[in-house]
This record gives structure tokens, sequence and C-alpha cells, in this order.
């Protein structure tokens, strides 16, 4: 036999092969809260996903703390469920040091401290907590992943917030609007603001849908949750 040596060899280690650790992953859904004069909504829906996988259509994204706080979470579902864990246990320390519960306004500072505590490697969590103050008054505070937070009166997270934000500043804040002064919606109205705003964002948004988890806080009341449904496709 001839032996006859290829003229271009291909060295199989020439190409390099990339090893690449990733550490978070973005599963969809949004979350929005309102406060009003006397109560605080604050509502998820349960579509978990993947690219353009559905993993779960139950996997809820609001949590509630006690019965004056409710958060939600969106990005990262394992990072937000580790977070409440984290959450649930400094919440029961505190019981068991005060006798008594947490006010929403001082979860709102705790929560802030144990994202930034996590910076240099933050949980992948944006975090919308909602409920009523010391006063009986509704308060929503929003965060980054680091915790940076500001409270307002309305804010939507996820991955259809960009839809759902516009119509809350104009139909919550009343913002934009000729010869109308902002006033404190009724409960009932808000709930209504709230389902609308979910079946118009699950038509444009395929990671929001199936179900939406509505939790309404009111002081000296316990927490009310309600389930509506939203598509399913």
């Amino acid at each position: 036999m001839m032996n006859c040596p290829l003229t271009n060899p291909i060295d199989s280690t020439s190409v390099p092969i990339e090893h690449k650790f990733e550490p978070y992953d973005d599963n969809g859904g949004t979350s929005l809260a309102i406060a009003g004069e006397d109560y605080c909504i604050v509502a998820s829906d349960t579509r978990q996903s993947t690219g353009y996988n559905i993993n779960s259509r139950n996997s809820p994204k609001a949590y509630k703390l006690s019965e004056t706080s409710v958060i939600a979470m969106n990005g990262f579902h394992a990072d937000g469920l580790t977070l409440k864990k984290v959450l649930d246990q400094r919440l029961k320390w505190y019981k068991f040091s005060h006798e008594k519960d947490m006010s929403c306004t001082a979860l709102a500072q705790m929560l802030s401290i144990t994202l930034y505590q996590k910076r240099f490697f933050p949980y992948y969590s944006f975090c919308v907590l909602g409920g009523v103050d010391e006063q009986g008054k509704g308060a929503v505070y929003c965060y980054d992943a680091i915790g940076s937070f500001e409270r307002e009166k309305c804010r939507a997270s996820g991955s259809a917030s960009a839809l759902i934000q516009p119509f809350l500043d104009n139909q919550v804040a009343k913002k934009n609007m000729a010869n109308t002064a902002y006033a404190d919606l009724p409960l009932a109205d808000a709930i209504k603001i709230v389902k609308d705003a979910f079946t118009s964002a699950t038509e444009r948004d395929i990671y929001t849908g199936d179900n939406l988890n509505i939790f309404i806080i009111r002081k000296d009341m316990p927490v009310e949750l309600q389930v509506f449904p939203l598509k399913k496709d």
C-alpha cells in the first residue's frame, strides 16, 4: 500500500472549545401591584417558561409573607424561591424576638438589605412588595436585583411590564391626562384594571398567561386570594 500522508491534516484540538457556566435564567411572567387608600393589590400570572418552552402552567410568582405584606418576584424562578425562604426565616426570627409580626415598612427595608448583601452574586429576582403600612394605607415598593428600591403607587414588573406600566400610569396614576387630578381608585375598579391589564398583555406576550393570582391586602383583615383564568396558548 502507498503511504500517502494528508496534505492538510486536521488537528482535532485546533478548534477552541468554549466551557461556559450560566448560573441564571429568565423564566418570564409578569407581576404588578397597586396601592390604594386602604388596600393594596399584588397580582401575577402563573406561567413559567424557558425560551419557547413552557415549564409549568401553575407556578406562582407572588407569595404571602404576612397579613400585611405580599411579594411578587420575576426573573430566575429558583432564585425567587430561595429568596422567599430566606425572608420567611428572618420573619420568624423577628417574631420570636419581638413577639409581633414585622410591619410592611420594616419588611421593605429588610428586603433591600437582604438583596444588597448578595450584590456580588445577586439573586436574579426583580421584586415588587405590596402591603399596608402602620396607618393602613396601601404601599408598593419596587426593587432592582441588588436592593435599590422606592415607594410608588403602582408598578409592573416582568416580561410584559413594558405593555402594562403605561396603562397603569394612565389609568391608576392619572399621568398625562388633561384636567384630571389624582385620586385613589376604589378597590373594585382597581381589580377590574388588573384583570384588563393582564388580559391585554397575554395577547402580546408569550411568556404571560394561564392563570392570574390576585392578592388583596387590607388592614386588620386576612389576605384575600382571587384566581382569574388567562389565555392558555
